[in-house]
């Protein structure tokens, strides 16, 4: 789970942060045109030269960065752990686990909470009881659950869609993190009355799926006959000798005092413990140097100091079957693991964000190198996310040295496809059924060409927080300027139908915004309808104060009077209702409040917006009528333009509502 796209405080709750399908040939790529004959093709040799990765260089490296980027970051603390040929390289902890105590980090023994890095866990133990021939990748996942997740459009979700985030659900965040531990559900309980709508057919769209993640760990559950819990310890941690992880909450007692401390900045109190209903994918809690065997055990097929937790063949196959949504050149979805390859080196990986803790995995499995790294820290202005993917990089230019990939396509052609590119775009990992689908109105993904002729996506930042330039090396395929990284899409009869960058391309795509619904133009009338209703409604008693002072007659009378006094009710109403709307949200985002406490609050702005948003329309367009038939003389001008103005208004209002189903009943999202 990565915050990088979409609205970042909800790509956090990614945890919790951050495919299969048909395999595509060339003949899904566009355009119709004929296509310029280019290929990637061997850059030139890097100026770059290896460096030997040995203890004493990563440390002195490792010493120099991250002192200063704690500190600037105004980052608590971090760990660090480096494995190498089935040994621990480096284990390192930085800062302090607890500020107020002035508790260093023991990479040894501190717990930090890897958020969804705890998902291998899960596709571990799901993949050993495939080993088993306890279950199908390949079955309805219904065979395996005392619930039922129906079909969508005649396909079932499998075992192996959940596995490679494509089994087509919308995003789902209600309760999916608490503050009692008394209030955390059985797992079965949780996904029974959770279980959120699919927006896509089961195999075609990678879409980060917490939910997904849950039920995998469900079928871990009943498959075994033991807790979820209970079979981790037994068939993961105990023979790995990972003595410092769990995902017990809240924490047992024995592992309490070694718990770092969370933080939004170092230099405010700590957090408490993060309580994560949906265990499997995000609830965990581990030392760094249980990391490293973890590690170890994957980059040795699954075989640590003797103990095996998955066959060489098992493990090879959830390493090594990647899935092909759009290019081949990007990033893709493994089983469990996704590709983060870099400088011809092969990588895969696993992010995790929970709300206060960021961590990465990076395993390099032909080099037989493993690095993890966890900060227990947001930091100022989100430091956190810039500071982990310098680390990621530099690490892996140091070590890992190579040339960028090249290519070329003719300009006239790379004009063309950076035309059809532009636009705007949904990501796939999206609340859709609900009222939280109002965030995708304002984390709509923009592409555009600058002035020399390069793709920019809004999504897509350096870590200078400035977009990133790309220029075609291949058809529909794009690469960094100056830079590694790749964006490319898929097209079908002319048209873009996704895209993607390897920085999220395994699990999320965009998708071309409908244009009832493009940020484009309904964002600025939305903007605009709630300034005119709202400034409507103020002037009613500024026009009224006025005339007192003065001691001016209200000269409207009959229908006239009844449509004046009307619309400017409505226009209150509904102007502060939409206002209200976006206040909902925008705290419930900001301060996690995602739990069915708050159902009585939203249930009522349902039931006002089922009353308030038709009525204003009505209300404005009896007005417009009124001020049309009644009111006469060039004196009436302005009435009449700005009865117009708020018949629009209201009808943008109640177009928003019935879009994002505001207007509605329904309480899960």
């Amino acid at each position: 789970m990565r915050i990088k796209v979409a609205v970042a405080a909800l790509m956090a709750l990614a945890c919790v942060a951050l495919p299969v399908g048909a395999q595509q040939g060339p003949s899904t790529l566009l355009p119709a045109r004929p296509l310029a004959k280019a290929v990637i093709a061997p850059a030139t040799p890097s100026p770059q030269t290896t460096r030997a990765m040995t203890k004493d260089d990563l440390e002195a490296w490792l010493d120099g960065y991250m002192p200063f980027a704690l500190e600037r970051g105004d980052i608590a603390s971090a760990v660090v752990v480096v494995v190498k040929d089935g040994q621990v390289l480096l284990q390192k902890g930085y800062g302090y686990a607890d500020v107020a105590a002035r508790k260093p980090v023991d990479p040894e023994t501190t717990l930090f909470r890897p958020g969804s890095v705890s998902k291998l866990y899960t596709w571990t133990a799901l993949m050993q009881l495939v080993e088993a021939g306890k279950v199908n990748l390949d079955a309805d996942v219904n065979t395996y659950l005392d619930f039922r997740i129906p079909p969508y459009r005649g396909k079932p979700v499998t075992v192996r869609n959940l596995m490679t985030h494509t089994g087509g659900f919308q995003e789902a965040i209600k309760n999916l993190l608490i503050d009692d531990p008394k209030d955390v559900p059985a797992l079965g309980s949780y996904l029974k009355t959770h279980i959120p709508d699919r927006i896509f057919p089961p195999g075609e769209v990678p879409a980060y799926s917490n939910y997904g993640a849950t039920v995998a760990g469900y079928i871990v559950q009943r498959v075994s006959g033991q807790s979820y819990d209970d079979y981790i310890e037994q068939h993961i941690f105990a023979p790995l000798g990972m003595t410092h992880a769990t995902f017990r909450q809240p924490l047992p007692d024995r592992l309490k005092p070694l718990m770092a401390q969370g933080y939004s900045v170092a230099s405010s109190p700590a957090k408490p413990y993060e309580l994560v209903v949906a265990s499997p994918p995000g609830g965990s809690a581990i030392s760094g140097g249980d990391m490293a065997r973890f590690m170890i055990a994957h980059l040795q097929d699954g075989e640590y100091q003797g103990q095996r937790i998955l066959q060489p063949a098992t493990a090879q196959m959830m390493h090594g079957t990647p899935l092909t949504v759009i290019s081949p050149n990007l990033h893709r979805m493994l089983l469990g693991f996704y590709e983060t390859s870099r400088n011809g080196h092969r990588i895969i990986a696993h992010g995790g964000d929970l709300r206060w803790f960021h961590s990465d995995l990076e395993l390099f499995p032909d080099d037989h190198v493993g690095l993890f790294f966890s900060f227990n820290s947001v930091g100022r202005d989100g430091a956190v996310q810039p500071v982990r993917e310098a680390l990621f990089d530099q690490f892996t230019d140091r070590y890992f040295p190579g040339p960028a990939p090249q290519g070329h396509v003719d300009p006239a052609v790379a004009k063309a496809d950076a035309a059809s590119l532009v636009g705007d775009y949904d990501g796939s990992r999206r609340p859709q059924d609900s009222f939280m689908s109002l965030l995708n109105l304002m984390s709509q993904a923009k592409v555009s060409t600058d002035h020399d002729g390069y793709v920019v996506a809004s999504p897509v930042t350096g870590l200078n927080g400035q977009p990133k330039r790309f220029e075609e090396i291949a058809p529909l395929v794009w690469r960094e300027v100056g830079g590694k990284d790749r964006l490319a899409a898929k097209a079908s009869d002319g048209h873009v139908t996704m895209w993607s960058e390897d920085g999220e391309s395994p699990f999320l795509v965009f998708q071309p915004t409908p244009g009832f619904r493009n940020a484009a133009w309904l964002k600025p009338a939305l903007f605009a309808s709630i300034a005119a209703l709202l400034l409507t409604a103020l002037s009613w008693p500024v026009v009224a104060l006025v005339r007192w002072r003065y001691g001016a007659r209200f000269a409207l009378k009959g229908m006239v009077a009844v449509s004046y006094r009307s619309v400017r009710v409505a226009a209150l109403a509904s102007g502060l209702l939409m206002t209200v709307w976006f206040a909902t949200i925008l705290t419930m985002v900001q301060n996690y409040a995602f739990s069915s406490g708050l159902d009585p609050w939203i249930m009522t702005l349902h039931l006002l917006s089922i009353a308030v948003f038709p009525l204003a329309a009505v209300a404005a367009l009896f007005n417009a009528v009124i001020a049309f038939t009644q009111r006469k003389g060039w004196k009436s001008l302005f009435a009449w333009g700005w009865s117009v103005v708020l018949v629009m208004a209201t009808i943008v209002l109640l177009w928003t509502g019935l879009v994002f189903h505001l207007i509605g009943l329904g309480l899960a999202y």
